[in-house]
C-alpha cells in the first residue's frame, strides 16, 4: 500500500509506458511543485495536461527531459493551482492531484469550532454555531448566518447579497433560521426574494406550523433583511435549499444546505404513533391553523428512529411494557371499539378496523376449488391476460362475472377454454373498460380477483422550446406526445396550472398536440414550464423583458454645402416604432423640401437645397421610449473673394468647429467631400489617394555587417473615373469626390491638387471609416455543472474602427432555432457565467460584439454541451472469482446515471481496516465486469466502484465483507461443444476458429498437437484464456487437414480432447475428353476423372454443348455420374463443341475440359428452289366514292362534312375554305377512317359559312370535291331539337358515305 494519491501498478490489458509514475503532494502558497515520472525507455514523447488541456512551457510551468526522467515544476504556487493534473505517454495516463494549503493553516482561526460529537448523557447540548434552538422562538445567534454588524461580515462586491446565507445544522424538532441580506442603496423598489428547496420546490407555498418566511428593511444601513425560520425540525427537511433574489435589471442565487440529526435519548419508538394525526397536541386539543398538515404515515422515518436509538439503556429505567392494542381490539366487541381508541389516543380508528378485520378474516379450505385465482392481474393496456382456476369436479359448470354482471360470449372479446379440471377466460385486446372486479362462481362458492389494466406510458415527441417575448406579447408554448387525448399537466416552476377566473392560462389540445397559450405576458410570468405526462416530461424556460428599444445606427454629424442634400439615418430594434424629429427641440414639419421617411427599422430625415437657416440641433424621439438619438449639421461657407485675372488656383475650406482634414464616415453610408475652388483661368482638378507599402531594404550597421530594415514607401493612386461608386466631379468652381457605400479600403489619405498656368493648390484630407466590429470567434465552454456554465470568447479580430463596448451573449437548445439573450446589459469581460438550465438538454452559445457603430454579425455557434449531474452509485457489487494474485469483480450499472449517460468505471481497493485506496486501473472500464490482477496472495482487501460521466464520478459502492486473495484449487475438464465431436469441414481460404471452454484452477497448461506432432508455423495460432482455448487458422489449406488434440493439464492432473478438421477444395477438370462416335443427330463423348477431388467425394459431372456459330454454351446434363454420355437432338448441318465440369459438395471446377475440333453433323444433298411470280401493280389515283353535299347549318352548333375516297398508295387528305387550307386552325377537326373523310366544325357562326374543298394527292394523281356550307341565325327552335336532327342527319350522311365506299369496293350494300 502506498501514500495517498499513489497510482496503482496497471493490472489492464495493455502495459503501462511508466515505471515510475507522479504522486500527488502538498505544497504550501508560494513555494514550487515539483512532479516527477520515469519512463520505461528514452525518446517518449511525454505531455502534461491539467483539467484536459496541454501545459507548455512558460513562466509559470518548467518543463524538463533528461533520458528516461521527465520532471513538471509549477512555479509560486497559489490557490488557482490547485486540481486534477495528468501525464500522458503513448496510450498510457496517470493522474495526480496538486493541493495547495495556506500559510497560515497550522496556526488556529479564530471562529466558531465545529461541536464535538454529543455525549450520551447531554443530549439537549446546542450544535456548532449554536444553530439551533429548542423549545422557543429562535436566538439571534442561532440564526445560521453570523451578525451583520460584526466586522467579519464580508460584502460580495459581485452579486446583490451583502451577506449570503450559510449551511446550518439542527436536531429533530429543534428550529434554525437562515437569513439572507441584500444591499438596497441603488435599488427604486425592494427586491423579489424566493426560497427554494431541492430545484423547483417553491416555499413561499409551504408556509405554515413548521416554515415563516419574514422580510424587513433597516433604513440606516438601507439593507434589507430577508429570514426563512424552520422550527420543529424533521428529518424531512434535510437536503439542499436555494435562495434567489432579483431586480429589475439584476438577479443573484445562492445555495446552501440544512442537516436534521437524529435526537438521542432514551426515547421508544410507538407504532401506534403511525395512526395518531400530527394535528393533535397535549390534551387532545385540535390546532386551528390554515396551513396545519395532514397526517402522513412515515414507515422508513419511524425505521430510522428505530435504528438509531444506540445509547444503552439501564433496565432499571425503562417503562413498564405496553398493552398490546391489537390484542384488546381483537377480544373486545365491537362497541368498546371506540372507547379503547380514545383510551389509547388511537385517532386513526377507521385504518386500524380495516387491519384488523383482515387479522380476524380465517381462511376457509373450498370445496369447489383446488386453485383459485389471484389476488390481483395485471396487464398493459392492448395486450390479453388470461385468468385461469382448477376446479374440485372436472364435470361442474363455471359462471364469470364481471362486476356482478355475468359475461356473454361476444366476438373474440372474451374466450372460454374448458381443459379437463382447469376453467379458462381470456380476455383480449385489454382497455381502460376491462379494469375491474371478476369471479368465478362454481355452485354456491366463487373465487375473485382483481384486473389492473395499465396504460403504456404517454412519452414526449416533440419537447418545447424555449422562448423570448416582450411584456404584452402572446405566448404559446407547444407540445407532442405519443398518444391522442393523453391526459396531460401543465406545471410553472414545480406548481400545476389551473384555469383561473381571469383566464390568464387556455389550455388547447390539437389530436397528439397540446398547446399552453398566455395571451398577454408579464414579468411574473418568467419561469420554467414543463408538461408532464405518465412517460416523462418536457421542460422550457420562458424570459420575459421589458420592452427595450436598441439603437442598430444612430444619427451622425452633417456638414454639407449649399444648395445640398442633407440625410439624417438611424435604425432601431424595432420596426413599428414611431418618433418624432425635432429642430433645436422644437418639432419638426415636413414640407416639400424637408422629407420624413419610415421604412422598416429605419427612420430617414431629408433636406433638399441646405441653406445656412439649416444649420442646428436635430434629434430624432422614440415615441413610448425614454430615448433622444441627436446630432448637428454644419453648413459649409463658401469664400470666394474677388481677384483679378491670372488668379493663381486655391482651394477654400471653412468648416466652423470641425478640423478640415478630418472625415469620419460609417461603413455603408456615402461619403461626398464637397470642395470649392477658385482660379483663372480655371485650375485643373487632381484627386490621389496615398498607398502606404513597407518594404525591407538592406543595411549595414556600426560593425560593418549586413542587416535588413522597414523602409516606409508612399505611393499614389490618381482618382479620375466620373461613374461608378468612387467618382470626381469638377465643375468651374467646385469639385465634388462621391463614395458610394464606404468600405474600410476607403479610409486613407486623399489629397486634392488644383493647378493652373499661374500656380498649384494642395490639400490633405484624411478619411476614417468605422464599421460594426467583425463577428468574434466560437465561444467555448468549460466548468458544465448541472444547471451552468462559464462561457469564454475572443475579442474580434476588428473593432470596426471604434472600441469595443460590450458583449451579448445568446443560447438555444440544439435542436431549436430560437435564440435567447441572456444579459440585458452589456458584458464588458470576455466571459460569463451562465444560469438556469435544463438538465439534459443540449445547448449552443453565440455572442456579438457592440460598438459605438451598432452590433456585429453573431459569432458561429460554440461545440454542443450538455449540463450534466453525476451518476449515483452501481448496484449489486459482488466478487465472482478469486485466485492466488487476482479477484474478478462484477456489478451492475446504477440506477440514475443522469442526463450526461455514462463514460465509464472506476475501480479501487484497499487493505482491510486501511483508508488509503489505491485504483485497481488507470483510467475508466465501460464493462460492468473487471479482473484485478497483481495483488499479494493472502490479503485481505475491500474493493469498491464508482460511476463516472462528464459531471464527475458519483457516489461508491463497497464490498460488506473482506476478500481473501487465495486460490481453489478446481480439476481441469474440457467443455467440447457439440459440434465440435463431429468432423469439422471447412472450405479453402474460409478462417478456422474452434473455442473450446474449459475449467480449472489455478489456470491450467493448455497443450496443441497435429497427428501427434507439435503445431509449428506461423499459419495457425493459439490463443489461451482462464476460461478457454481458441485455435485460429487465418486462411485454411488442404494441408490443415488432420487429427487435433487438446491437452489441459494442472500439475499431475489432465484432460483431452481430439478434433478432425477436413479442409475441402473445388475439383480439378476431367481429363482426356474425346469424342468416340457420331451418328444421325447423335455424339458419343468419354472423358476420365479429375487428378484433384477436392479432399471431398465427386458428387458428379455437368455436359455442356455450344453451337460453333454462336458459340453460346447450353447444359446437356448435370450431376451425371459416369465418365461417358451420348449427346442427343443435334441439328443437321451445324458443328458442335463439348465440355464437361467436375462437381463435389464446394461446387463445380473452375475451369472445364473441352473438345479442341468441332464435331459436324451431316445434310443430305437436297435443294429447295423456291417458284417465281409475277408481280401485280395495284396503284391506283384518288377518286372519291362520294362526293361532298352542300349544307345548311344552325350558328352555334357543331357540324360535319362527309365524303369517301378511295386510291393507292393511300392519298393524303387536305382541307380548304374558300382557297385556304384549314390545318393549322384549331376550331376545325379532321378525322380520316378507312377512306371516309370528316371535316367537323366546332360551334359554326355565320363567318364560316363558304365554298370547302377536300383535296386527295398520292402518287398518282390528284382529285378533289366542293360543296357549299350556308350558316344560319339560331331563331325559333329549340336548342335540344336542332342539335338532336342535326346529330340524326350526320349520322344518317355517314352511313350513306359508307354504303358508297362499300359499292364501290365491290362489297356490296350493308344490311
Amino acid at each position: 500500500m502506498g501514500k495517498p494519491g499513489a497510482p496503482a501498478d496497471s493490472i489492464c490489458p495493455s502495459v503501462s509506458a511508466f515505471s515510475k509514475k507522479p504522486r500527488s503532494v502538498e505544497v504550501a502558497t508560494g513555494s514550487p511543485a515539483v512532479f516527477e515520472a520515469e519512463t520505461e525507455r528514452a525518446g517518449v514523447k511525454v505531455r502534461w495536461q491539467r483539467a484536459g488541456r496541454d501545459i507548455s512551457a512558460s513562466d509559470k510551468y518548467g518543463l524538463a527531459a533528461e533520458g528516461t526522467r521527465h520532471t513538471l515544476t509549477v512555479r509560486d504556487v497559489g490557490s488557482a493551482d490547485q486540481g486534477s493534473y495528468a501525464v500522458i505517454a503513448g496510450s498510457s495516463k496517470v493522474k495526480f492531484d496538486l493541493k495547495v494549503l495556506e500559510a497560515g493553516k497550522a496556526e488556529p482561526v479564530p471562529g466558531p469550532a465545529p461541536a464535538p460529537a454529543e455525549a450520551p448523557g447531554a443530549p439537549g447540548e446546542a450544535l456548532a454555531s449554536a444553530t439551533e434552538v429548542e423549545g422557543g422562538s429562535p436566538r439571534p445567534e442561532g440564526s445560521s448566518s453570523a451578525a451583520p454588524d460584526g466586522p467579519s461580515v464580508p460584502d460580495d462586491p459581485i452579486g446583490l447579497f451583502v451577506m449570503r446565507p450559510q449551511d446550518g445544522e439542527v436536531t429533530a424538532g429543534g428550529s434554525i433560521t437562515f437569513s439572507a441580506r441584500v444591499a438596497g442603496a441603488s435599488l427604486l423598489k425592494p427586491p423579489v426574494v424566493k426560497w427554494f428547496k431541492g430545484k423547483w420546490v417553491d416555499l413561499s407555498s409551504k408556509v405554515g406550523q413548521h416554515l415563516q418566511l419574514h422580510d424587513s428593511y433597516d433604513r440606516t444601513s438601507k439593507v434589507y433583511l430577508f429570514e426563512l425560520h424552520i422550527t420543529d425540525a424533521q428529518a424531512t427537511f434535510a437536503g439542499g435549499y436555494r435562495c434567489e433574489v432579483s431586480t429589475k435589471d439584476k438577479f443573484d442565487s445562492c445555495n446552501f444546505n440544512l442537516t436534521v440529526h437524529e435526537a438521542i435519548g432514551p426515547v421508544d419508538v410507538d407504532l401506534r404513533s403511525a395512526f395518531r394525526r400530527t394535528s393533535l397536541a397535549g390534551g387532545g386539543r385540535r390546532i386551528s391553523d390554515g396551513h396545519e398538515d395532514a397526517g402522513t404515515l412515515d414507515f422508513s422515518s419511524l425505521l430510522r428512529k428505530s435504528s438509531s436509538f444506540r445509547t444503552p439503556r439501564d433496565s432499571r429505567l425503562e417503562a413498564p411494557a405496553e398493552e398490546d392494542v391489537w390484542e384488546i381490539l381483537r377480544q373486545a366487541p365491537p362497541s368498546e371499539y371506540e372507547r379503547i381508541a380514545f383510551q389509547h389516543g388511537i385517532t386513526d380508528l377507521r385504518g386500524m378496523l380495516k387491519r384488523l378485520k383482515g387479522m380476524k378474516r380465517e381462511e376457509k379450505k373450498s370445496t369447489a376449488f383446488q386453485k383459485k385465482l389471484q389476488p390481483a392481474y395485471q396487464v398493459s393496456k392492448g395486450h390479453k391476460i388470461r385468468l385461469t382456476v382448477e376446479l374440485a369436479d372436472p364435470d361442474a359448470e363455471v359462471k364469470w362475472l364481471k362486476n356482478g354482471q355475468e359475461i356473454q360470449m361476444s366476438g373474440s372479446k372474451y374466450i372460454f377454454e374448458s381443459v379437463g379440471a382447469k376453467r379458462t377466460l381470456t380476455i383480449s385486446q385489454c382497455s381502460l373498460a376491462d379494469d375491474a372486479a371478476y369471479q368465478c362462481v362454481v355452485g354456491s362458492e366463487k373465487c375473485s380477483t382483481e384486473l389492473f389494466v395499465k396504460e403504456p406510458p404517454v412519452l414526449i415527441t416533440c419537447p418545447l422550446e424555449d422562448q423570448l417575448v416582450m411584456v404584452g406579447q402572446r405566448v404559446e408554448f407547444e407540445c407532442e406526445v405519443s398518444e391522442e387525448g393523453a391526459q396531460v399537466k401543465w406545471l410553472k416552476d414545480g406548481v400545476e396550472l389551473t384555469r383561473e377566473e381571469t383566464f390568464k392560462y387556455r389550455f388547447k389540445k390539437d389530436g397528439q398536440r397540446h398547446h399552453l397559450i398566455i395571451n398577454e405576458a408579464t414579468l411574473e410570468d418568467a419561469g420554467h414550464y414543463a408538461l408532464r405526462t405518465s412517460g416523462g416530461q418536457a421542460l422550457a424556460e420562458l424570459i420575459v423583458q421589458e420592452k427595450k428599444l436598441e439603437v442598430y445606427q444612430s444619427i451622425a454629424d452633417l456638414t454639407v454645402g449649399s444648395k445640398d442634400q442633407a440625410v439624417f439615418k438611424c435604425e432601431v430594434s424595432d420596426e413599428n416604432v414611431r418618433g418624432v424629429w425635432l429642430k433645436n427641440g422644437k418639432e419638426l414639419v415636413p414640407d416639400s423640401r424637408i422629407k420624413v421617411s419610415h421604412i422598416g427599422r429605419v427612420h430617414r430625415l431629408t433636406i433638399d437645397d441646405v441653406t445656412p437657416a439649416d444649420e442646428a440641433d436635430y434629434s430624432f424621439v422614440p415615441q413610448g421610449f425614454a430615448c433622444n438619438l441627436s446630432a448637428k449639421l454644419h453648413f459649409m461657407e463658401v469664400k470666394i473673394d474677388f481677384v483679378p485675372r491670372q488668379e493663381p488656383p486655391k482651394i477654400h475650406l471653412d468648416c466652423p468647429g470641425r478640423v478640415p482634414d478630418t472625415i469620419v464616415v460609417v461603413a455603408g453610408n456615402k461619403l461626398r467631400l464637397d470642395v470649392p475652388i477658385s482660379g483663372d483661368p480655371a485650375p485643373t482638378v487632381i484627386w490621389q489617394k496615398t498607398i502606404t507599402k513597407r518594404n525591407k531594404v538592406p543595411a549595414l550597421d556600426a560593425s560593418g555587417d549586413a542587416g535588413a530594415s522597414d523602409e516606409w514607401v508612399f505611393d499614389k493612386k490618381l482618382l479620375c473615373e466620373t461613374e461608378g461608386r468612387v467618382r470626381v466631379e469638377t465643375t468651374k468652381d467646385r469639385s465634388i469626390f462621391t463614395v458610394e457605400g464606404a468600405e474600410k479600403e476607403d479610409e486613407g489619405v486623399y489629397v486634392v491638387t488644383v493647378q493652373n498656368p499661374v500656380g498649384e493648390d494642395q490639400v490633405n484630407l484624411t478619411v476614417k471609416v468605422i464599421d460594426v466590429p467583425d463577428a468574434p470567434a466560437a465561444p467555448s465552454i468549460s466548468n458544465v455543472g448541472e444547471d451552468s456554465c462559464t462561457v469564454r470568447w475572443e475579442p474580434p479580430a476588428y473593432d470596426g474602427g471604434q472600441p469595443v463596448l460590450g458583449y451579448i451573449l445568446e443560447r438555444k437548445k440544439k435542436k431549436s432555432y430560437r435564440w435567447m439573450r441572456l444579459n440585458f446589459d452589456l458584458l464588458r469581460e470576455l466571459s460569463h457565467e451562465a444560469r438556469s438550465m435544463i438538465e439534459g438538454v443540449v445547448y449552443e452559445m453565440r455572442v456579438y460584439a457592440v460598438n459605438a457603430v451598432g452590433m456585429s454579425r453573431p459569432s458561429p455557434a460554440s461545440q454542443p454541451f450538455m449540463p450534466v449531474g453525476p451518476p449515483s452509485e452501481p448496484s449489486h457489487l459482488a466478487v465472482e472469482d478469486v485466485s492466488d494474485t487476482t479477484v474478478s469483480l462484477k456489478w451492475r450499472p446504477p440506477e440514475r446515471m443522469g442526463a450526461g449517460g455514462l463514460d465509464g468505471y472506476s475501480v479501487e481497493y484497499c487493505q482491510d481496516g486501511c483508508s488509503e485506496w489505491v485504483a485497481a486501473l488507470q483510467g475508466l472500464t465501460e464493462h460492468t465486469s473487471l479482473l484485478v490482477k497483481d495483488l499479494p496472495t493472502g490479503a485481505r482487501l475491500l474493493f469498491r466502484v464508482r460511476a463516472h460521466n462528464v459531471a464527475g464520478p458519483g457516489a461508491p459502492v463497497t464490498t460488506t465483507e473482506p476478500v481473501t486473495v487465495q486460490e481453489i484449487l478446481q480439476r481441469p475438464r474440457l467443455q467440447l461443444p457439440r459440434h465440435l465431436r463431429q468432423t469439422i469441414q471447412k472450405k479453402v481460404g474460409e478462417p478456422v476458429n474452434l473455442l473450446i471452454p474449459f475449467q480449472g484452477k489455478p489456470r491450467p497448461q493448455v497443450t496443441w498437437t497435429k497427428e501427434g506432432q507439435p503445431l509449428a508455423g506461423e499459419e495457425v495460432s493459439i490463443r489461451n484464456s482462464p476460461t478457454d482455448t481458441i485455435l485460429f487458422i487465418r486462411a485454411a489449406h488442404l494441408a490443415h487437414s488432420g487429427t487435433y488434440r487438446v491437452t489441459l493439464r494442472i500439475e499431475s492432473m489432465e484432460d483431452k480432447a481430439e478434433l478432425v478438421l477436413q479442409v475441402v477444395d473445388k475439383p480439378g477438370p476431367p481429363q482426356d475428353i474425346r469424342v468416340t462416335e457420331t451418328w444421325g443427330f447423335n455424339v458419343a463423348l468419354e472423358w476420365k476423372p479429375p487428378q484433384d477431388d477436392g479432399n471431398t467425394e465427386l458428387w458428379g459431372y455437368t455436359v455442356q454443348k455450344a453451337d460453333k456459330k454462336s458459340m453460346e454454351w447450353f447444359t446437356v446434363v448435370e450431376h451425371y455420374r459416369p465418365t461417358h454420355c451420348v449427346v442427343s437432338e443435334l441439328i443437321i448441318g451445324n458443328g458442335y463443341y463439348f465440355r464437361v465440369f467436375s462437381h463435389n459438395m464446394v461446387g463445380p471446377s473452375d475451369r472445364a475440359a473441352t473438345t479442341k475440333e468441332p464435331v459436324f453433323i451431316p445434310r443430305p444433298g437436297i435443294t429447295y428452289e423456291p417458284p417465281n411470280y409475277k408481280a401485280l401493280d395495284f396503284s391506283e389515283a384518288p377518286s372519291f366514292t362520294r362526293p361532298l353535299v352542300n349544307r345548311s347549318v344552325i350558328a352555334g352548333y357543331n357540324a360535319t362534312l362527309c365524303c369517301a375516297v378511295r386510291g393507292s398508295p393511300k392519298p393524303k387528305i387536305s382541307w380548304f375554305k374558300n382557297g385556304l387550307d384549314l390545318g393549322k386552325d384549331a376550331r376545325f377537326r379532321m378525322f380520316s377512317k378507312q377512306g371516309v373523310l370528316t371535316l367537323e366544325i366546332r360551334k359554326p357562326c355565320p363567318f364560316d359559312g363558304g365554298v370547302y374543298v377536300c383535296r386527295a394527292t398520292n402518287l398518282q394523281g390528284e382529285a378533289q370535291c366542293e360543296c357549299r356550307l350556308e350558316v344560319r341565325g339560331a331563331t325559333g327552335a329549340n336548342p335540344c331539337t336542332r342539335s338532336l336532327e342535326g346529330s340524326w342527319t350526320s349520322h344518317l350522311l355517314l352511313l350513306d358515305v359508307c354504303a358508297s365506299v362499300c359499292v364501290g369496293a365491290g362489297l356490296g350494300e350493308p344490311q
